[in-house]
């Protein structure tokens, strides 16, 4: 694929979803901000170490004069393990701190990466933009729509790179996939379909417990309403209790949102219902188990169909964590974050197809270079201070994670719900309204004027 196609493709996407909201966004406050030199050394402080943030120690590690300085987390039992990990794998010392207001007070750390628990995302990219950091933040990239609307007015007020962490869009696969969509090769593509059908057990009820020696868990609350510490949250079936996630459609399902949009070429829907439940455990999981969304575009003829399920399921199309795309001449399938398949006509013959090749020690692929490929994309855009040449700006993040959140609310609110893309404000329904935002601990508050 051509890279012009890609950037097209991308710069698209991009013009018509960062107007799909309030609209006027207030003219950029430039700060001082150097441009880094190729041989400039970058200084990173990985925010979040339990669980994706491993990964973004290693891939920043790999990038050449790009140096981790600095591990948080409210851990320190975590930070102890990480920084005798670190010095053993990198033969190099390593800073910790479990406030994460430290690593933004710190004048040597040029750029974060967030990878703390969702809640904590929006606010982390505010308060670093306005320390003078550029960001890279980990899906979802807010917790809420409200927030994730500031995260946009914090990146461009104070001329910050935010990337967000969807890798697959560094995949040069499935920027080839797209090309083929923007190119008509599977004809008029009315539908997208994005599926999320991962092995989720049980996580149990253990109760309410003393909070263990070493964790802040007033930090860890942050922004969230705080309630008695239990193992069920900390460090991660917080995924699955709404105070803290967004259920797996907030959580795997952001890389397939984002994609549904980006390959349908759409903003945020103006319809949206969802129905789903918890149909195989009593546990204390708070989000549904088993989640149907429908997004709807009836002005642009086109929809979006998510689909969330547990434990043991068929494939579809050979697929069961990816997208689906539908047109008059055929279908395309991207499988997980590197690969795509079509298949053409009635009788679905096998048409052009693509691989990065390449696969996580998970089992999961993760694109060619994968993660730290999107990191990469990250750092060559903050060394050139040009926001334009990121794969993951800050408008897709507010939106991907914002579709998400729209059919959670559908399926809280239990109703067909009408929403207004400009006004980013359901249509006569303040009930749904309230869950657009959330009620911010005094002294964690997401600034009404960031």
């Amino acid at each position: 694929m051509k890279s012009s196609k890609k950037s097209s493709s991308r710069r698209s996407f991009i013009k018509k979803t960062a107007v799909a909201g309030t609209g006027i966004i207030a003219a950029p406050t430039i700060v001082s901000a150097s441009v880094f030199g190729a041989n400039d050394r970058i200084n990173a402080a990985v925010l979040g170490i339990n669980g994706r943030g491993k990964n973004h120690i290693s891939s920043l590690m790999e990038l050449e004069n790009v140096r981790v300085a600095t591990l948080c987390d409210p851990d320190m039992n975590l930070l102890k393990k990480g920084m005798t990990d670190f010095r053993e794998k990198y033969d190099k010392k390593v800073n910790v701190e479990q406030d994460l207001r430290q690593v933004f007070d710190d004048k040597d750390i040029d750029v974060v990466s967030i990878a703390t628990p969702n809640h904590w995302h929006a606010l982390s990219v505010i308060w670093a933009c306005q320390a003078g950091k550029d960001v890279y933040v980990e899906k979802p990239g807010s917790h809420n729509i409200w927030e994730g609307r500031k995260m946009i007015e914090a990146a461009t007020k104070y001329d910050r790179i935010v990337q967000h962490g969807v890798q697959l869009r560094s995949s040069p696969a499935v920027n080839e996939a797209i090309g083929l969509l923007r190119d008509g090769y599977i004809g008029n593509v009315y539908m997208a379909r994005g599926l999320v059908f991962r092995w989720r057990p049980s996580i149990g009820d253990k109760g309410t417990s003393p909070v263990p020696e070493g964790i802040d868990y007033d930090l860890w609350t942050g922004p969230a309403q705080k309630r008695p510490f239990t193992e069920n949250l900390v460090h991660y079936n917080w995924h699955w209790h709404w105070d803290y996630g967004n259920g797996d459609v907030g959580n795997q399902g952001i890389h397939e949102t984002d994609l549904c949009m980006w390959g349908l070429d759409v903003g945020l829907p103006t319809q949206i219902t969802s129905m789903g439940g918890k149909y195989l455990w009593d546990d204390a999981k708070e989000t549904p188990e088993v989640l149907t969304s429908i997004y709807n575009y009836p002005e642009e003829n086109k929809i979006i169909q998510f689909e969330v399920r547990p434990w043991c399921t068929n494939t579809e199309q050979d697929v069961t964590v990816g997208n689906i795309f539908y047109g008059d001449k055929g279908i395309l399938a991207v499988d997980g974050y590197d690969s795509y398949k079509t298949y053409m006509g009635q009788d679905r013959t096998p048409g052009k197809s693509g691989s990065d090749g390449g696969e996580s020690a998970s089992g999961m692929d993760r694109g060619a270079g994968g993660t730290t490929g999107h990191f990469a994309n990250f750092i060559e855009a903050v060394r050139k201070h040009d926001k334009s040449i990121l794969n993951g700006p800050v408008e897709t993040a507010h939106l991907s994670s914002g579709l998400a959140h729209l059919g959670n609310i559908a399926y809280r609110t239990g109703k067909v719900l009408e929403f207004d893309p400009k006004a980013e404000k359901f249509v006569n329904n303040p009930e749904a309204d309230k869950m657009l935002t959330r009620e911010y601990r005094p002294g964690f508050e997401v600034p009404q004027n960031v």
